[in-house]
C-alpha cells in the first residue's frame, strides 16, 4: 500500500517527505495507521548516527490497528495502540525479570531491521528502514507486535503517543533510576520533552526540593508550572545557590536530560549530587561515540556516588505505558499542557527547528490519511 513518510536521505540532512510502499505484514507484524508522532531530540541524533540511509525517521507515536500478519496474538484490529521503540518479547532473561526495555530484541533498533530480517518501507522500490524497527513519521507503518502495546480505546492516542517515549523515560528516570525516596533533593539539567516530566515525577514522588536547569525561559517557566521549585539559566548560578539551600550537602537525584550531553554536563552534575548521590544519565551526545563522561575516580569512590544509565527510564513499556496512561484519566498526571504544538507532516523541520530554538516541550505530528 502507498505511504506518506518522512526520511533521512543522508547524515546533516533536513527530512524529506516522499510518497513510498508498505509491504503487507509478515508472520508476527502489524500494520498500523499512524496518528500521531512525537519529535523528540533522539530523532535528530539520527542525523548523526550510523542507522543505514534512507531512513524512515520517528520512534514515538501511536495509532489504529489495520491489519494483522499470521499468528498475530497480541492486538487485534481496531486497536489502539502506543509505539514501543524497545520491543519486548516477554521471555527472555530481562523481559522476566521486569526489565522489558532491555529485551534482546532491543539489540536490532538502531539498525532499523524487523525480528523477522529486512524492512516493510519501499522507496523506488528498494527496502529501507523505519527508525527503531518503526518509523512513525509515516502515516502507516508495519512493525513486530512486540512493539506494540495495546492501550484502551477510550484513551486519546494524543497521550498514547506521549506516554510511548518522552513521558516514560523522563518519570522512569526519577522514580525507576534515581530510585526516588520522598523528602530527596532532585536537579534536572534539561526540562524539554523528558526533563518536564523528569520534574512531576519527582513533584509527585514527594521530592523536597526541585530545581531545573535550562538556557531556554520558555522550559523554566513550564518548569516552575509543572512544580519546580527553582530554575537556573546556567549550572553555575544553580550550584551556588543549592549548595546554599542543602546546606552543603549536595543533591540525591540528578538527571542529565538535556538533548544533548557532553562530558562538562556530566560533570557539573557530579559535583552537584551530595555523598551517595545519582547521577542518572538520560540524554546522548549527537555523535554515539563521544565519550561523555571524565570524572574522577577517586571522588566517585570515596564520596559513593553512583552514574545510572537509564533506557527508556528503566520502565517495562508493557506494564509502565498503560499505567501511566491510567495516572493520565485519573487525572493524577497532566499531559494535554505537554504539547506546544501539532504540525502537518510537510511541516516536520519546522518541528524540529522549534524544538532545537528550545519553543517546544513537545511536538506532535498530526498525521493526515
Amino acid at each position: 500500500m502507498k505511504a506518506r513518510a518522512a526520511i533521512l536521505r543522508g547524515k546533516h540532512q533536513n527530512h524529506e517527505v516522499v510518497d513510498l510502499e508498505v509491504d503487507e505484514p509478515q508472520p508476527g507484524e502489524v500494520l498500523v495507521r499512524m496518528e500521531f508522532a512525537g519529535i523528540c531530540h533522539s530523532d535528530n541524533h539520527t542525523k548523526w548516527g550510523s542507522a543505514p540511509m534512507p531512513i524512515v525517521g520517528g520512534h514515538e507515536g501511536a495509532g489504529v490497528v489495520e491489519k494483522l500478519g499470521e499468528g498475530v496474538k497480541r492486538v487485534a484490529v481496531g486497536d489502539h495502540v502506543a509505539m514501543s521503540f524497545i520491543p519486548a518479547c516477554g521471555v527472555c532473561r530481562w523481559c522476566a525479570s521486569g526489565r522489558g526495555n532491555l529485551c534482546d530484541l532491543g539489540a536490532k533498533i538502531l539498525t532499523g531491521e524487523l525480528a523477522n530480517g529486512g524492512y516493510r518501507y519501499r522507496l523506488d522500490g528498494v527496502g529501507i528502514p523505519g527508525g527503531a524497527g518503526l518509523g512513525t513519521f509515516s502515516n502507516y507503518s508495519v512493525v513486530d507486535e512486540r512493539s506494540l502495546v495495546k492501550v484502551g480505546n477510550d484513551v486519546p492516542l494524543e497521550w498514547a503517543s506521549l506516554v510511548s517515549c518522552g513521558v516514560a523515560t523522563g518519570w522512569g528516570a526519577v522514580v525507576n533510576a534515581g530510585n526516588l525516596h520522598s523528602g530527596d533533593t532532585v536537579a534536572v539539567y534539561g526540562a524539554g520533552g523528558i526533563g518536564s516530566n523528569a520534574v512531576r515525577a519527582a513533584v509527585a514522588g514527594g521530592a523536597s526540593l526541585v530545581a531545573v536547569i535550562d538556557p531556554a525561559e520558555t522550559k523554566r517557566d513550564f518548569a516552575k508550572a509543572s512544580g519546580a521549585d527553582y530554575v537556573y539559566a546556567t549550572a553555575e548560578e544553580a550550584h551556588a545557590d543549592l549548595w546554599e539551600r542543602t546546606r552543603g550537602v549536595g543533591i540525591d537525584i540528578c538527571v542529565v536530560a538535556a538533548g544533548v550531553v557532553d562530558s562538562q554536563m556530566v560533570n557539573e552534575a557530579f559535583k552537584l549530587a551530595r555523598k551517595g548521590g545519582a547521577i542518572v544519565l538520560v540524554g546522548l551526545a549527537n555523535d554515539y561515540a563521544e565519550h561523555t563522561i571524565d570524572l574522577s575516580g577517586s571522588m566517585l569512590t570515596l564520596f559513593e556516588k553512583r552514574i545510572i544509565g537509564t533506557l527508556y527510564g528503566s520502565c517495562n513499556p508493557q506494564a509502565d505505558i498503560p499505567r501511566l496512561l491510567g495516572m493520565a484519566r485519573q487525572g493524577k498526571l497532566e499531559l494535554d499542557n505537554l504539547v506546544t504544538r501539532k504540525y502537518a507532516l510537510d511541516d516536520i523541520n519546522q518541528g524540529f527547528a522549534d524544538m532545537l530554538e528550545g519553543r517546544n516541550i513537545r511536538g506532535l505530528i498530526a498525521h493526515e490519511h
